[in-house]
């Protein structure tokens, strides 16, 4: 009885504008689209939001069903105004609102680039992929981080087609924002299942930035091999040690809990720490060149990949530090501490 009540003043309600209702075409002529409505009368779709229809409104027959918003309950002529477009956008927002709810992964073509990330178009709407966004295998390798040479990395993807999932999805903003990352992380997740810290994989360079490099060893995954972790002697240009295409193996130290992978290529190299307990003693004193002087310290060239640091707080400042060290030239230095977990040696300066 309820349901027969409130079905009932539904057929006297008024409709109100941005209402979404359906009805069928009756007509189309002269630039106009008539729509039963039902009992709510006859819709008309003309001008403006014909012309925004148009391609859709061509295929088109009587007694086709129509979507469509209302916009003016009711012109002159006692028409209720619609358009097609807003109604279709509007059916195109909950989808993408829903997506974002279930994290069901779209595909996107990509339209555009600027220094930001993507462009990114599905169905009728336009939306944004952040270059932080974008998959590992995808994301811009450029060294120094040049704007301009990450933008025509960017520009390779125009016209290809994504796989991505909805992080932000809001219709009163106009606000559609896509990850290609988080549409990639389960199959990545996987993925990591088959590797574990201490496994030595084979990889490829794709990338070489003042930090490290980064190498690709699954279909699916990437990591990092930092600066520290090329060599066991002190690297100032990864570019010197390995090269975008190198083929090579390297050695799993970490996987973190967001999927980051860390890599070794000194691991898998002859440790010169060993036993550098016994060779290097504490009290012990020797001749060495500084290699590099940082805001931290003096780093020494000990022996081919071994160094030792005697901190800035050995001296009174930086100045008095860059008065008393120059880089290239050598010094006697006296063990202070020596770390082998740690693969570090602290020294002071004999005076």
């Amino acid at each position: 009885m309820k349901t027969a009540v409130q079905a009932e003043k539904s057929l006297f309600q008024l409709p109100k504008i941005g209402d979404v209702v359906e009805g069928v075409v009756i007509d189309k002529e002269g630039g106009v689209l008539y729509i039963d409505l039902g009992h709510i009368g006859i819709g008309v779709i003309f001008g403006v939001e014909y012309l925004k229809a148009q391609d859709e409104i061509k295929k088109l027959k009587k007694q086709d069903k129509v979507i469509a918003k209302i916009i003016e309950v009711e012109n002159e002529d006692g028409y209720r105004e619609l358009s097609m477009k807003e109604a279709k956008e509007e059916k195109n927002w909950k989808v993408m609102e829903e997506a974002q709810k279930s994290q069901n992964s779209l595909e996107v073509e990509i339209t555009d680039a600027n220094k930001g990330g993507l462009m990114a178009r599905i169905g009728d709407l336009e939306g944004f992929l952040p270059v932080s966004q974008l998959a590992p295998a995808n994301y811009p390798r450029v060294e120094g981080g040049d704007k301009n040479k990450i933008l025509n990395e960017l520009r390779k993807f125009i016209g290809k087609k994504m796989r991505v999932q909805i992080l932000d999805a809001n219709s009163k903003d106009e606000k559609l924002i896509f990850s290609e990352k988080a549409a990639e992380n389960e199959s990545i997740q996987s993925a990591l299942k088959k590797y574990k810290v201490g496994d030595d994989v084979d990889g490829e360079i794709t990338g070489v930035v003042d930090f490290g490099a980064f190498i690709k060893f699954d279909p699916l995954l990437e990591g990092l091999i930092h600066i520290s972790e090329l060599d066991w002697s002190l690297i100032e240009n990864p570019n010197e040690v390995v090269k975008v295409g190198d083929k090579l193996k390297a050695r799993i130290v970490d996987i973190a809990d967001d999927g980051k992978v860390s890599l070794s290529l000194k691991m898998l190299k002859e440790n010169p720490w060993k036993g550098v307990e016994e060779q290097f003693k504490v009290g012990g004193v020797f001749e060495a060149e500084v290699a590099k002087i940082s805001p931290y310290g003096a780093l020494v060239k000990i022996e081919e990949g071994i160094q030792g640091l005697v901190h800035i707080s050995e001296f009174k400042d930086q100045e008095e530090m860059k008065s008393k060290l120059k880089e290239g030239k050598k010094y006697k230095f006296e063990i202070v501490n020596v770390d082998t977990g740690e693969y570090k040696i602290a020294l002071k300066l004999v005076e």
